[in-house]
């Protein structure tokens, strides 16, 4: 089980100022409390968020459905639940909401009808293991081919230049050694069926759910690449030592791949002797520290640049932390 996000009871005053504010437009008090949920351009509430999303879903709004779908998802706010996020799912469907209905209709097909089927098909997948230290392990089959169409039909119209952490600053910066594009998902920006996604990887990589930050989607064409770079933090460095204190190391990589029909594009472990092209839905787990608790740079590794088509990886950091709601 998820657990709720430590905070406290609603503010009612503020609710009530804000039930004055928009009386008669629940789409508007539905998107504050999304934006509170994840302090969006306000200040970081999750209970005064879903309080707001109830009320909103209450005057049938479909969008304050659909993101209370993926609040119960997640376990943000409140204890996760599959059966209610499946419920509210079904609600905002029922609403003529085009992407929740989208998102059953792929929950249909897996057979993730309720918590026990949901639960089932998180812990189902078959595993090779591709070396034993750095612990790399390959999930073949590892997201059915519909999930992997839909995350890049969700990423396409929120693909920008990538970044990378820049350690003086504590912040990201575009650089030259990754000229591919991303789209990063805060929960509130992902649906049920990304969750789903995120709770079948926790569980194949052994750790918490609330380990993972948030989802990001990986797009390579026309020569883009990622030069060689590791995942985990330096913590003789300034700025990743702050970010270890607040947030963690990144202990763990996943990488699925979404697609085929492209040339290159090869995942490349120089020191370990590794190229990894996986199938479409194929996911590759591995540990980027060392036994003795360590940053492994043996797990340096390159994107090698896509010569034709396009590629989709999913790519999801785990730290050794519980991360913020983002």
């Amino acid at each position: 089980m998820i657990r709720a996000e430590a905070g406290t009871v609603p503010d009612a005053e503020f609710q009530k100022l804000v039930r004055q504010r928009y009386v008669g437009n629940p789409r508007a008090i539905g998107a504050l409390g999304a934006r509170l949920m994840v302090g969006r351009d306000c200040p970081l509430s999750p209970a005064d968020g879903i309080e707001l999303l109830h009320e909103a879903a209450r005057q049938s709004d479909a969008d304050a459905w659909a993101c209370l779908a993926v609040t119960a998802a997640a376990g943000v706010g409140r204890l996760q639940s599959w059966d209610e996020a499946f419920t509210a799912l079904d609600k905002a469907a029922g609403l003529e909401h085009a992407s929740a209905a989208r998102q059953r209709r792929i929950l249909n097909a897996l057979g993730v009808t309720d918590a026990a089927s949901a639960e089932s098909w998180i812990g189902c997948f078959g595993t090779r293991l591709v070396r034993e230290v750095p612990r790399f392990a390959a999930h073949a089959g590892f997201l059915p081919l519909p999930l992997c169409k839909h995350v890049i039909e969700r990423a396409r119209p929120r693909l920008a230049r990538a970044q990378v952490f820049d350690a003086v600053s504590g912040a990201l910066k575009i650089d030259p050694m990754r000229t591919n594009t991303n789209a990063a998902f805060s929960v509130i920006d992902s649906d049920v069926v990304m969750q789903l996604a995120r709770a079948h990887i926790a569980r194949a990589a052994g750790v918490a759910f609330d380990a993972l930050e948030p989802m990001e989607v990986l797009h390579y064409t026309g020569g883009e690449l990622y030069k060689p770079h590791i995942d985990f933090f330096h913590p003789s460095r300034s700025g990743y030592a702050d970010e270890m204190r607040l947030r963690g190391q990144r202990v763990k990589t996943c990488l699925v791949y979404l697609n085929a029909g492209y040339e290159g594009g090869e995942t490349e472990f120089p020191k370990l002797g590794i190229k990894f092209r996986g199938e479409p839905g194929e996911a590759l787990v591995f540990d980027n520290m060392g036994a003795d608790g360590a940053g492994d740079m043996n797990t340096v590794h390159s994107g090698l640049a896509v010569t034709r088509g396009e590629k989709w990886v999913l790519s999801q950091w785990i730290r050794d932390k519980r991360q913020p709601v983002a």
